[in-house]
């Protein structure tokens, strides 16, 4: 049985490093999902993740709602926030095409619920709570991908 575990995160640094640990382990279509309240540190997360795989330029796509950053290893940052607003997330996540881009990429969904865990069996749902301080990271990994992988 797979247990999540949970990181205390002390400083953005600190979320910054959390994201490379987990870019370094990455691999071609694998499926990470963020959650967790405005300011939680969502997208300094996906800024490691972006760094361990080579891109340096990564910022929220919140009004544009998907970015592709070109790399050895494509990453497609997603922000479902407005998609979320709009009531009908799911119809809207599939008019991005996700399951065709996600073949040749690593892909990042910020406010990744539901409508994007059906987008693959194995990925890893990580939240994030900032209801004190020192933020607690929950990293859930679903699947037989994320099994054994030390983040």
């Amino acid at each position: 049985m797979n247990y999540p575990s949970r990181v205390r995160i002390e400083t953005a640094a600190d979320m910054h490093a959390l994201g490379m640990r987990i870019g370094a382990k990455c691999r071609v279509g694998d499926l990470i999902l963020l959650n967790g309240p405005l300011g939680a540190g969502k997208t300094v997360l996906v800024q490691g993740i972006g760094q361990a795989l080579g891109i340096n330029d990564i910022t929220s796509p919140t009004f544009v709602i998907s970015r592709i950053h070109q790399a050895a290893l494509t990453l497609i940052h997603v922000d479902a926030y407005r998609l979320l607003e709009g009531g009908n997330a799911a119809v809207y996540l599939d008019d991005l095409d996700l399951d065709t881009a996600r073949e040749d990429a690593v892909t990042v969904i910020e406010w990744g619920g539901a409508e994007s865990a059906r987008l693959s069996d194995e990925r890893l749902e990580i939240t994030i709570d900032r209801t004190e301080e020192v933020r607690e990271v929950l990293i859930n990994k679903v699947g037989a991908r994320w099994q054994g992988v030390e983040l």
